[in-house]
């Protein structure tokens, strides 16, 4: 059975989020599919010819209208429900973007989400965690109505860059909703990388102490070029804002390389981290569960280690 795919792009409006190429690799693993890409904005042509450069790619569908300009799901689902018109699976990535976004297309669309995919087995067979990752399902949709699901970016590589897929102008054609507006954006501008695709993070834990402390995790950060993180115990204890949490209530990432300060490693937190490539643990207490996944781990007063680690970095 061949499958036509259409992949729902993540972008801030001149960027592709790399979560895109990942759910595009999902995307071409499912037996005889052919993938598309639609990207919504305001104006769509930087981030087109991006998308149009991802290996696998058929062709990329443009909606232009300025109230695409902010990623509104009440916006957005309306017109990729009508774009999905000829299309056996509609995937977004399981980003905030994405989990925002693809619940609101399922409904239109009259089907069950199928949510985190994290293998293809066939066209309409997915493996998806549960039980926060200690247990993996294995879900067979129906064959007759349209695949809606999410892709778990963590268990993906992004697709390469290669393709020079064509970019075709597309009109959703629907009357889009008016009791939902942007209002403002607001947030902390660090210059640091987006913590769902960086490749470094530095996380902390609940033993940092304060918000002060804290600071050396970002000061680590910065020496590495990583991203910043933080357990479940360090958000709660008002250490960090709840955008940087890391874990199964939190953000699921994989970084290639995780430094865990002063986190024990309690199960919701290891959730979140388990297809890191290389784990490095900093912790006094030398029974931490933390130790038990690391590939590095160090045993000792992370105010006394970060300080010389970050002398030895230059």
């Amino acid at each position: 059975m061949s499958a036509r795919i259409l992949v729902v792009a993540e972008h801030d409006g001149s960027k592709l989020n790399v979560s895109t190429a990942k759910a595009v690799t999902c995307a071409t693993r499912v037996p005889g599919g052919t993938v598309d890409v639609v990207v919504l904005a305001a104006d769509a042509s930087a981030v087109a010819a991006q998308a149009a450069a991802i290996a696998g790619v058929g062709k990329v569908l443009v909606v232009e209208n300025p109230a695409n300009q902010e990623p509104l799901a009440a916006v957005y689902a309306p017109q990729v429900a009508k774009l999905a018109a000829g299309y056996s699976h509609v995937f977004g990535p399981s980003t905030t973007f994405g989990k925002d976004v693809m619940p609101r297309v399922a409904a239109l669309l009259g089907v069950s989400q199928v949510s985190d995919i994290m293998d293809v087995e066939g066209t309409h067979t997915f493996k998806r965690p549960i039980y926060a990752g200690n247990a993996i399902l294995t879900v067979e949709v129906p064959t007759d109505a349209p695949v809606v699901a999410t892709v778990r970016i963590a268990s993906f590589e992004a697709a390469p860059e290669g393709g020079s897929a064509p970019i075709e102008k597309a009109d959703a054609g629907v009357a889009l909703p008016s009791h939902t507006r942007f209002i403002e954006r607001s947030g902390a501008t660090t210059g640091r990388p987006d913590l769902q695709s960086a490749t470094r993070v530095v996380s902390g834990g609940r033993a940092l102490g304060s918000a002060d402390n804290f600071k050396i995790i970002y000061a680590l950060a910065d020496k590495l070029g990583a991203a910043v993180g933080a357990s479940r115990a360090a958000v709660d204890a008002g250490y960090v804002p709840n955008d940087l949490q890391v874990g199964q209530t939190g953000k699921i990432i994989a970084p290639e390389l995780y430094f865990a300060i002063g986190i024990s490693g309690a199960i919701q937190h290891m959730t979140g981290i388990k297809d890191a490539r290389t784990i490095v643990a900093i912790n006094k207490d030398a029974e931490a569960p933390i130790f038990e996944s690391a590939d590095i781990g160090l045993v000792g007063d992370l105010f006394q280690i970060l300080p010389e680690l970050e002398k030895a970095l230059g």
